[in-house]
């Protein structure tokens, strides 16, 4: 019995020795093929892995035509100026106010001239109206003479504005000699003559005027001028009232 034991607990112990020694070839052919793998992988560093990723990348890389991405047009720089920039502007704003000033300064004594010549001109028909009456042509002159400067109205009789028949029908109804408000119409009145004489009414289709000697005539002209003396510049006939 002693012997049948000892002769199995051999045979478990050459069967188990067997079986160890079985397996170390499997575990060194194991550890050379995983030397193997290590040397093969080893062959592709991570350097030549990047490169190639990277190379990858740059060609399969696609663009939309339409895409956006903005450029330096979209930055949004702050605008900011110079000092001589700055100077210059000041400069400029102080020459425009003088300007302004100015413009301000002449509108001013503009409208105290009128004032004072409508002043004037009231003083001087105060003066006319009490003015004696000699009926003679030198005296119808003479009084059409103090309105020289009168503003052309349209319709105007007075000394605040005359058109030309006005003119002469106020310079006239001072001698007590009624005319018509209508250039024309005035036409009509008094004698004519060829050799015209101060104080003669001179008249052509659509206007009229005064003789005052020496080739010229006074008259209220047209709008935007005002009654003065000139040379006749179109063709008249003379017709002697006084």
């Amino acid at each position: 019995m002693n012997n049948l034991h000892k002769k199995v607990t051999r045979l478990v112990t050459a069967a188990l020795c067997g079986s160890l020694l079985a397996g170390i070839p499997a575990v060194a052919n194991a550890a050379g093929s995983a030397d193997s793998a290590v040397a093969s992988s080893r062959s592709f560093t991570p350097h030549n892995r990047v490169k190639a990723n990277l190379l990858d990348e740059s060609i399969s890389t696609t663009v939309e035509k339409d895409s956006n991405w903005g450029g330096i047009e979209s930055l949004d720089v702050p605008v900011t100026k110079s000092q001589a920039e700055k100077d210059a502007e000041a400069r400029q704003a102080a020459r425009a106010a003088q300007a302004a000033q100015a413009a301000q300064n002449a509108q001013t004594r503009s409208q105290s001239g009128v004032a004072s010549r409508s002043s004037q001109r009231a003083t001087q028909q105060i003066a006319v109206d009490d003015a004696p009456v000699t009926g003679t042509g030198q005296d119808v002159v003479s009084y059409a003479m103090q309105f020289q400067g009168v503003p052309y109205v349209f319709g105007g009789e007075t000394p605040s504005g005359f058109d030309c028949s006005g003119f002469t029908k106020y310079v006239f109804a001072h001698f007590g000699i009624a005319l018509p408000h209508n250039a024309d119409a005035q036409a009509g009145f008094g004698t004519p003559v060829s050799t015209p004489a101060p104080g003669d009414l001179m008249v052509a289709p659509g206007h009229v005027a005064i003789y005052v000697g020496n080739g010229y005539m006074i008259h209220a002209p047209a709008p935007g001028q005002t009654v003065k003396v000139q040379a006749p510049y179109r063709s008249f006939e003379y017709r002697r009232l006084v």
